[in-house]
């Protein structure tokens, strides 16, 4: 059966093999506190995810429009938690995405400034009702598209999900 998923992907037999699965290790808070507090920072390293990618997570009570939620660029934009790295350039335009039951949006961004030259950045961010979460992950790479999918599998998780029902008071 293997084979055959393996040879409709288009993947080599010996890929189940090699292939590895994300492994996300929690890690301390890097950033001062802020209005927002302290969130949750996980770090998948590059062994297991092809380039080194930090996710930071942050809930945001009441923050999000109660009935539009995150509709549009600006919204991911206002809403994300970027302004922790410094400037940031939208790669292009968000997309919809769904974390569990919530819908939101997803957009790639290039860092500059403080951030060394391709790096990257990918901001989810995600809503229950008038409260959000922002979900910021930093690529030590410039291909966000290749990881998004980790990250929203990752976001999408036990541990994440378990942390947003206590912080979101579900």
């Amino acid at each position: 059966m293997l084979a055959a998923v393996l040879a409709w992907t288009g993947l080599p037999r010996h890929a189940a093999a090699t292939a590895t699965a994300p492994v996300w290790t929690e890690i301390a808070w890097p950033f001062p506190k802020d209005p927002w507090g302290k969130g949750k920072a996980f770090r998948c390293k590059a062994a297991d995810c092809g380039a080194e990618v930090n996710v930071y997570l942050r809930a945001k009570i009441g923050f999000c429009n109660c009935t539009t939620g995150v509709a549009d660029d600006d919204d991911v934009d206002r809403m994300g938690d970027l302004v922790l790295l410094g400037e940031a350039s939208p790669l292009g335009t968000s997309r919809p995405i769904r974390i569990a039951w919530m819908e939101g949006r997803s957009r790639a961004y290039a860092l500059n400034a403080r951030n060394p030259s391709g790096k990257t950045a990918i901001s989810v961010v995600f809503r229950d009702r008038c409260d959000m979460i922002a979900a910021t992950a930093v690529l030590g790479h410039d291909r966000p598209a290749a990881i998004e999918p980790s990250v929203i599998e990752f976001l999408n998780g036990n541990t994440v999900m378990r942390w947003a029902e206590i912080t979101l008071g579900l």
